[in-house]
């Protein structure tokens, strides 16, 4: 997600703190004497590890085919990127999260068209994940490969504020509206939520949207059709939004509540709130800062229920559906071939998807389950893999699948959703305004 790159990403391998040194000095080639792409990708722990040892392993085994990396700090990274990649002079590999920002590059076109290549190599697409592709997929071509790991939006709950108050987790949307209620009369808040980061609140929408009216209501957005913000389904799912916040679903005060400072995860783990809605990375954050929360069992995680009535699948999700390597387009034939070998043998091997597990997540290769044995977060990973691969859409976080201009708008009206200042129908008109801007 856009905003929440620095809490999930400081969470889940895709941030650090300072850049690292570029070129073969940080871990890329190891000499011969053929041609050689270049890779940027995030630093920081725990995801520069996996992605620099991958590169290892690729030049060990391809002498005359070699890749320099260059390892940058997350917000620096998206600044040199678009910069790079505008002036013409985008390294060969281009580290990113797909949709919004890979349609941008796509309508420059500053990337390579994938599509002919993945036909051709059907055995590299079809041991990811289904539900990667959506992100790397532009008017329905491929342009981007994806790698690393799935961070679904997950329902959380205290296990053990259910068993006290005596309730059972939700099964539809109507068992949540039950739920409200019961919680609030025993003076415990139904759900946490650090609405002042505003992309938290994001994803109650995307959820909402997806169950009522299907994936396609959203698709219609990311397609850019006009008028898409005002389906019935749309307004629907933001009318029970609203609904949901003025039933007291959400602990007082969450406006002021920031997610970047784990507030929200404390008030779960604290058993002040019942619930909470966040991605996966949550289960990180609680095991750290939740004392022996996790270790005892008292966390709880379940796929958001179905809403009656509604069109959408349940199996469905949203999310991170993966990371993204493209081509640039400005880089020579050999340039673009080495890439192409590494994203056909080097990407997601054994070794990379192991140390990825090592780190606490799960990559986006099929089978990858058969690795999660004999860790203590087995039960955690293995829902994860379900949910990913069993998905048959893994819609985008809406941060990241809109440009940014839309996105900035789109966080904007969310905060007034919530605050109750604006309607819905106020929110799909203000949201319609900024369709394929």
């Amino acid at each position: 997600m856009g905003v929440p790159l620095g809490a999930a990403l400081a969470a889940c391998g895709t941030s650090g703190p300072a850049p690292s040194g570029g070129g073969a000095a940080s871990g890329g080639a190891a000499g011969g004497g053929g041609a050689k792409a270049s890779y940027w990708f995030l630093s920081g722990p725990p995801g520069e590890a996996p992605r620099t040892a991958a590169v290892q392993r690729f030049n060990k085994a391809n002498p005359n085919g070699q890749i320099d990396i260059t390892a940058i700090q997350n917000d620096a990274y998206k600044t040199k990127i678009k910069t790079a990649i505008g002036a013409g002079q985008a390294p060969t590999i281009i580290w990113g999260w797909g949709g919004g920002g890979l349609r941008s590059y796509v309508q420059a076109g500053q990337v390579e068209d994938l599509t002919s290549w993945f036909g051709e190599n059907a055995a590299v697409k079809d041991r990811l994940f289904p539900g990667a592709f959506g992100a790397a997929t532009i008017d329905n071509k491929i342009y981007a490969m994806p790698c690393e790991t799935v961070q679904p939006i997950v329902l959380f709950y205290n296990k053990k504020v259910f068993e006290q108050v005596g309730v059972q987790p939700p099964q539809s949307y109507g068992d949540i509206l039950d739920l409200v209620k019961k919680f609030n009369a025993k003076g415990i808040a139904p759900f946490s939520l650090g609405g002042q980061s505003r992309w938290t609140n994001m994803m109650w929408l995307e959820f909402l949207f997806d169950r009522i009216g299907g994936s396609e209501v959203f698709q219609a957005v990311f397609d850019g059709e006009k008028d898409a913000w005002n389906n019935p389904a749309s307004i629907e799912a933001l009318t029970k939004m609203q609904e949901l916040i003025k039933a007291n679903g959400f602990i007082k005060g969450f406006s002021s509540i920031t997610a970047d400072s784990n507030a929200d995860q404390a008030l779960l783990y604290t058993g002040k709130a019942a619930m909470m809605l966040h991605g996966s990375w949550s289960y990180g954050i609680q095991q750290a800062q939740g004392g022996d929360f996790v270790a005892s069992g008292g966390l709880g995680w379940m796929n958001f229920p179905p809403v009656d009535g509604g069109k959408g699948d349940p199996s469905d999700t949203v999310g991170n559906p993966g990371q993204y390597l493209s081509i640039s387009s400005k880089a020579t034939p050999e340039q673009k071939e080495i890439a192409k070998k590494f994203f056909a043998t080097g990407v997601l091997d054994d070794a990379e998807q192991k140390e990825w597990v090592g780190t606490g997540g799960v990559p986006i290769v099929k089978g990858s389950d058969s690795l999660f044995t004999g860790s203590k977060d087995a039960e955690f990973l293995n829902f994860i893999y379900g949910v990913a691969s069993n998905a048959k859409v893994f819609a985008q976080s809406w941060d990241q699948a809109l440009s940014p201009t839309a996105a900035e708008v789109l966080l904007d009206n969310i905060a007034k959703l919530f605050q109750l200042s604006i309607s819905p129908q106020q929110f799909a008109t203000n949201m319609n305004a900024v369709i394929g801007k």
